[in-house]
């Protein structure tokens, strides 16, 4: 899957360590941890290359086209349904995505191939640096919940798979709301759901825009940009990034240099 800043990371070797750089500090809220909880768009955590790489066994040579096509309607078609009011889980966006991504590209995409692909989200795991990272953050004291476009189906199905049962609380699914990120009413279910200020949570994204749309929020952010890309061009920027989630301890721990 080609990388761009609207896509999941694929292609990508197991996160590495990287210095993270800071650009402010919210205040401390305790002495074992800076946040009283810590929220994860889904793919900070959840790994979504197997979705690529199955686009290209199934489309040889034109897996990647499809992904990178696929990847873009899916948050377009996200971010329209929201502003019209016409909300849609996570899986029908993905699977109407999909479909027009194939035709876009005139690719013959059979009905199984088409429900291969989508059936690939309840698949997934997490990358190699999760479970360490987790394990800090609770035993920290630290509370942690998914915030997530993807459904409640696919984020049990990722804990389950990746044998992360016991780290997360309730998901905050956007399906809660009837509304994506970046729409106020996602960000602000962390809110209710830990009974915190918004300086006492800090939201860790997996894309820019997403970063943007949390820091407008109110949240303190910590970008996991696994790939390395440029912030997006909003007048806007993460207190701190990193390539991976062995960065984000230190940072949610009041432990960074």
């Amino acid at each position: 899957m080609a990388i761009t800043r609207r896509n999941l990371v694929t292609g990508l070797a197991a996160a590495g360590g990287l210095s993270v750089a800071v650009a402010s500090s919210p205040a401390r809220t305790s002495s074992a941890s800076r946040f009283k909880a810590v929220v994860f768009d889904g793919f900070p955590i959840i790994d979504p290359r197997p979705v690529a790489a199955l686009a290209e066994q199934l489309f040889p040579g034109q897996g990647a086209q499809l992904s990178e096509s696929w990847r873009t309607r899916q948050f377009e078609y996200c971010w329209l349904r929201t502003l019209s009011n016409r909300y849609a889980d996570f899986g029908q966006v993905t699977r109407e995505a999909l479909v027009f991504a194939a035709k876009s590209l005139r690719l013959d995409l059979s009905s199984s191939a088409r429900d291969r692909l989508v059936h690939t989200y309840l698949e997934l795991s997490a990358w190699p640096d999760v479970l360490p990272a987790l394990q800090s953050l609770k035993n920290a004291g630290t509370r942690l919940a998914f915030l997530s476009n993807l459904t409640a189906q696919m984020l049990d199905a990722a804990v389950r798979n990746a044998a992360l049962n016991g780290f997360l609380e309730a998901h905050l699914t956007t399906d809660r709301v009837r509304a994506f990120k970046p729409d106020p009413r996602a960000y602000q279910m962390a809110l209710a759901a830990f009974d915190c200020t918004r300086e006492e949570i800090l939201f860790v994204a997996s894309a820019g825009w997403d970063v943007a749309g949390a820091k407008w929020f109110g949240y303190p952010t910590f970008w996991v940009n696994r790939a390395e890309l440029p912030s997006e061009e909003l007048g806007i920027r993460a207190d701190a990034q990193g390539r991976g989630m062995a960065d984000l301890v230190p940072f949610a721990l009041g432990r960074a240099t």
